[in-house]
């Protein structure tokens, strides 16, 4: 090897070869890129916001105005677990039909220690039909069939009752009461049972009690409806001179009232920024408009989730179902469906929309489509299955299937704005200029008005509890 040479023993090192073009590195200094708007991977359809029906607020407050009815205790009980304790908080109790409207803390939280804790495996009858019913049953965890008789004699599953719920309320004001099915484990439960016993005792001793169900037993009962409306008088059918009823539609004394929401963010830029890189994009309304993107999911998820005017917090309770196998089954859609006329849509959150189709898979069936503003969507008896991803996933792998009628003149569920606010780019979206500060930051503040209504309880239904992970 010559001395001064690199490399191995044999290995022939040559200079490489003289660059004969300009290279690609120096020509980008003089080209033009072509290059993209900035992209963001938060965007979604987002199709409650396009298929909700949008009514003009002008004073920034909807009422609501219903006819009158007599609500008992259409709630669901809340409990809390240490270890695996579960307890009941006393204030929830006041969900039970019996005990409505009664605020002695006191013997509420009695009533809440005298709560027995049990466990039901898969199976086991927790109720039988015909037997006396002398105790509540609060289910804190798992999953109740209520098994009735079918018109040939054979079982039938009347409802199925899950985390949250009640039953054997009737005990309380009927000693003679008795369990019109059989409530059985569909699942290993959780639940807390108090005796009529137990109530009877503390009422002895506890005066505002004994006086509430006194007075209970003492109320005549209200005519209503199966809604539970004030009852209208009428007559049909009668011949020659009956006396015809008299009677007035009576409406709720204190409706309830939506305000509109708001979702705002103050966007920052640089007035170096804007007034030097505006080419060939306008930075101002790129910022602009990846913040109202980011406004609009916002504005959405709260649609879904908000404790005061989501879709999954307002729906009645008479209108929560609970799949009968856990898995979202093409029975469970049909019971969701026929809870409501006139259904306009399905929210679901994309992986139960799968978990919807591996059921139909498994049972040889082919769900419809529909086409949806060009778009084609999977459809359920001709009604469209949109996807959300704001409907929650618990960590259980559990989520929702929101089910809902739209429109002011169908009593259904209706989006909220107020269009022609000061400053507006969008219906009930502002951008308003704040000022540049001493340190030549402009600011821009962006603001979105919205809420949502059930015009009436029928109109939203929630399929509850749905798993998303079950494959079989």
């Amino acid at each position: 090897m010559t001395v001064g040479s690199v490399g191995s023993v044999g290995e022939d090192v040559r200079d490489p070869s003289p660059q004969q073009s300009l290279g690609t590195a120096a020509a980008r200094n003089l080209a033009t890129t072509t290059k993209s708007v900035p992209q963001m991977q938060e965007i979604t359809s987002r199709w409650l916001l396009r298929m909700l029906p949008w009514v003009q607020v002008q004073g920034g407050t909807y009422r609501v105005n219903r006819r009158l009815s007599y609500s008992v205790g259409d709630g669901r009980v809340t409990f809390v677990q240490t270890a695996d304790r579960v307890a009941v908080i006393p204030a929830e109790l006041g969900e039970l039909p019996a005990l409505r409207n009664f605020g002695d803390e006191a013997a509420l939280a009695e009533l809440a220690q005298r709560c027995e804790q049990q466990e039901f495996a898969p199976g086991q009858v927790l109720a039988a039909g015909g037997e006396a019913a002398d105790r509540i049953f609060l289910l804190a965890h798992g999953r109740v069939e209520k098994i009735g008789e079918g018109p040939y004699g054979d079982e039938a599953v009347v409802e199925v009752l899950a985390d949250g719920a009640y039953f054997g309320d009737q005990s309380l004001v009927d000693g003679d009461a008795v369990w019109q099915y059989t409530a059985r484990a569909a699942t290993a439960c959780t639940v807390l049972v108090l005796t009529r016993a137990d109530v009877l005792n503390l009422a002895e001793r506890a005066e505002p009690l004994r006086t509430h169900l006194a007075n209970l037993a003492s109320l005549p009962r209200q005519r209503t409806n199966k809604y539970g409306e004030a009852a209208i008088d009428l007559s049909a059918g009668h011949v020659g001179e009956a006396v015809v009823p008299h009677t007035f539609v009576d409406y709720e004394a204190a409706p309830r009232e939506y305000e509109l929401s708001v979702a705002q963010t103050v966007l920052k830029v640089h007035s170096r920024v804007a007034d030097l890189y505006n080419q060939p994009m306008n930075q101002t309304e790129q910022q602009l408009r990846l913040t109202v993107e980011a406004l609009r999911e916002r504005q959405e998820h709260e649609l879904v989730n908000n404790r005061e005017f989501g879709l999954l917090n307002n729906c009645d309770y008479g209108q929560r179902l609970q799949p009968h196998d856990g898995v979202p089954s093409p029975d469970d859609m049909d019971e969701l469906l026929s809870r409501r006329r006139g259904s306009k849509l399905f929210l679901a959150h994309p992986r139960a929309i799968a978990a919807f189709g591996r059921e139909c898979n498994r049972r040889g069936l082919v769900p419809d489509s529909v086409d949806v503003a060009g778009h084609h969507v999977p459809a359920w008896r001709g009604v469209p299955i949109f996807p959300c991803n704001k409907i929650p996933i618990s960590e259980a792998r559990t989520t929702s299937i929101i089910c809902m009628r739209t429109g002011e003149e169908e009593q259904g569920v209706i989006g909220l704005q107020q269009s022609g606010i000061p400053d507006e780019i969008e219906p009930s979206l502002s951008v308003r200029f704040m000022g540049i500060d001493e340190q030549a930051i402009i600011s821009y503040l962006v603001t979105a008005y919205y809420s949502a209504a059930v015009l009436v309880p029928d109109a939203l239904g929630v399929l509850e509890n749905v798993e998303v992970s079950r494959w079989r």
